[in-house]
C-alpha cells in the first residue's frame, strides 16, 4: 500500500541545484533515488575518466543533498543494480511510493526504458521539463515546425533576440551577429607562448575512492585515472569557469580553432561536462562572459564566439536530438560501412595529426571542437567508416559526451551521415587545413603538399577519393562547388592513381 513518498530520480547528469524534480518534491516525505549501474558505465567502453567524473560528482552531489535535509537512497557499483529501471522499480516497491518524479532525461534510451519500466509495473512517473536550456523540447520544434532546412545561424539569432544576449535596441552588439571569421587563428612557427594553465582540481577523499572503484570494476576501459583533475562540484565548475574568463576568455575567440602538439587545453573553457552535468548552468556561463566584455576584460570576438558555443550549436544540437530520435541514430546517408581502425583506442599511428588527439584523448578524456571534428571525425569521414561504431568511439572516449549532444555532433556534423539536417555540407578538407591550423605536420613521416607516392598523407588521397566516390551526390551543393571544380581540374591518371592509394590505405587500415 502506497505512503504518499514519492520517488525523486535523479540522474547522473542532472546534478544541479536548479533539478525541477527537487522543487516538486518535499524533504520531509520524498526520497531522492540516485543510482550507480554498471550497465550504464558499460553501456559503451566508456573512458575512465568518464566514469569517475559521473560517479565522483554523483556522489558528492549525494552528500549535498544529505546535508541539506534529503533522504537519499544511493544505490553503489558494489549493490550491483543490473539497470536503471531495475534500481527505480526496487525502490518504488521498497517505499510503497505512490509516484516517481524525474526531469527529463538526456537520453532518449534512457527515457524510454524508464517509461516502459513504470508503464508496465502501474507506476505514474511524471516527468518534468528541464530549466537548464534557453529554449525547451516544444520551443525548439516550434521554432522548427515549416522550415524547409534547419539552419544553426538561425536558430542563434532566434534565441539572441528573444533573450536579449548581447543585442543592443534590438541588434548585435558589434554590428554583426557572427564574428566567425575572426575566430580562425593559427599560432604561426613560434607556437603558444605563456599559456594560462587551466584550473585543474586535486581529487578528494571521495573521489579518490571512486577512482579506485573504477580500476577495480572497469579494468579493461580504455583511458587512464592517474590524470584525473575535473571539477565534480557545483563550486568547482563555478571555479573553473570564473578562471577561464579571467585568464584565457580574452583569446578564446581567435585561438578556438588552433592546435598545437603537447598543448591540450590551450584557451579553451573546459567546461562542457560540468555543463552537460549541470554542475554549471548556461545562463550564468553567458553572463560571465557577456560581463567580462561589458567591462572591457574580453573583446566581442571572443565573447561571441563563446556565446554561440552555447547558444548557437550546444542548442541546436539537443533540439535536433529529441526532433529526430529514435530513427535518427540509425542515420547512414552516405552509406558507410569501414570498421572503426584500432587506433582509436590505442593511437598506435604514424599519423601525427591522430596519434597527437588520440593520444590527449587518452591521458584526459578531452579534445577540443576542431580536434574532434577535423582530424578523428574528418579521417572517419574519408574513410567512410560506419557512423554507428565511430559515434560509439565518442560517446565512450570523452567526459563531457551526454548522446544528445555527442551523437548530433558525431552523426551529423562530422559524418554527415543524417541527409544534411546539422550541416548543409560535409566538412572533410585534406591535409592543408591541419598544417594550416597546427604544428602536427610537422613532426609527421607524411608530406602534407603531396598527395601520391610513399609520402603523401593520407588526408590528401582520401580526400580526393572521397569526393570522387560522392561526385553526384555533392555536384548539385552549391556550397560544394569549389571543391568539386577542382577535383575536375585533376588529370584522369593522377585521380587514378590517388584512387587506388586511397584503396590500398583503407584495405591495409
Amino acid at each position: 500500500m502506497s505512503n504518499g513518498c514519492n520517488i525523486v530520480l535523479v540522474l547522473g547528469d542532472q546534478l544541479g541545484e536548479d533539478n525541477p524534480a527537487l522543487a516538486a518534491s518535499a524533504p520531509s516525505r520524498d526520497r531522492v533515488l540516485m543510482i550507480e549501474t554498471r550497465g550504464e558505465a558499460g553501456h559503451v567502453p566508456s573512458h575512465k575518466q568518464r566514469v569517475a567524473l559521473f560517479l565522483s560528482a554523483m556522489r558528492h552531489r549525494a552528500q549535498s543533498l544529505r546535508n541539506a535535509g534529503w533522504t537519499v537512497d544511493y544505490i553503489g557499483l558494489g549493490d550491483e543494480c543490473p539497470s536503471l529501471a531495475d534500481g527505480l522499480l526496487d525502490a518504488v516497491d521498497r517505499y510503497g511510493a505512490s509516484r516517481v518524479i524525474m526531469t527529463e532525461a538526456g537520453e532518449w534510451r534512457v527515457q524510454a526504458a524508464l517509461l516502459k519500466a513504470c508503464r508496465d509495473a502501474g507506476v505514474d512517473l511524471q516527468i518534468l521539463d528541464d530549466p537548464h536550456f534557453y529554449m525547451s523540447r516544444d520551443d525548439f520544434a516550434v521554432w522548427a515546425s515549416g522550415r524547409k532546412r534547419l539552419v544553426m545561424e538561425h536558430f542563434y539569432r532566434a534565441v539572441r533576440k528573444r533573450f536579449g544576449i548581447l543585442m543592443d535596441e534590438g541588434k548585435p552588439v558589434g554590428g554583426r551577429w557572427n564574428f566567425d571569421r575572426d575566430n580562425r587563428g593559427s599560432f604561426g612557427r613560434q607556437g603558444p607562448e605563456n599559456l594560462p594553465p587551466p584550473m585543474r582540481f586535486e581529487p578528494d577523499k571521495q573521489t579518490v575512492e571512486v577512482l579506485e572503484d573504477v580500476e577495480r570494476h572497469f579494468p579493461g576501459h580504455p583511458g587512464r585515472t592517474d590524470h584525473f583533475g575535473w571539477p565534480v562540484t557545483s563550486d568547482q565548475a563555478d571555479a573553473a569557469l570564473a578562471d577561464f574568463v579571467a585568464h584565457r576568455l580574452p583569446h578564446f575567440g581567435e585561438y578556438q580553432d588552433a592546435m598545437w602538439t603537447g598543448e591540450p587545453f590551450l584557451y579553451h573553457a573546459l567546461i562542457s561536462a560540468s555543463l552537460n552535468l549541470k554542475l554549471l548552468n548556461p545562463r550564468q556561463c553567458i553572463e560571465a562572459a557577456v560581463r567580462a566584455w561589458r567591462d572591457g576584460r574580453a573583446p566581442i570576438q571572443a565573447v561571441e564566439g563563446f556565446v554561440r558555443q552555447i547558444v548557437g550549436w550546444r542548442e541546436f544540437i539537443r533540439g535536433v536530438y529529441w526532433l529526430h530520435m529514435p530513427g535518427y541514430a540509425e542515420s547512414n546517408d552516405l552509406g558507410a560501412c569501414r570498421s572503426l581502425p584500432s587506433f582509436y583506442w590505442d593511437g598506435d599511428t604514424d599519423m601525427n595529426c591522430l596519434s597527437e588527439a588520440i593520444g590527449q584523448t587518452l591521458d584526459y578524456g578531452y579534445a577540443h571542437h576542431i580536434q574532434r571534428l577535423m582530424v578523428t571525425g574528418n579521417f572517419a569521414l574519408l574513410a567512410g567508416v560506419d557512423p554507428a561504431r565511430v559515434c560509439e568511439w565518442y560517446l565512450a572516449v570523452y567526459v563531457d559526451a551526454v548522446e544528445w549532444v555527442e551523437l548530433p555532433n558525431t552523426l551529423g556534423m562530422a559524418l554527415h551521415a543524417d541527409g544534411g539536417i546539422v550541416g548543409t555540407k560535409p566538412y572533410a578538407a585534406s591535409a592543408n587545413y591541419i598544417r594550416r591550423m597546427s604544428n602536427y605536420c610537422e613532426g609527421c613521416r607524411y608530406r602534407p603538399d603531396r598527395r601520391t607516392g610513399d609520402e603523401a598523407c593520407p588526408f590528401n588521397y582520401l580526400y580526393w577519393d572521397f569526393l570522387a566516390r560522392h561526385r553526384d551526390r555533392f555536384r548539385g551543393n552549391r556550397r560544394m562547388t569549389f571543391p568539386m571544380r577542382n577535383l575536375d581540374r585533376i588529370p584522369t591518371d593522377e585521380l587514378t592513381a590517388i584512387r587506388g592509394a586511397a584503396d590500398s590505405f583503407l584495405k591495409e587500415m
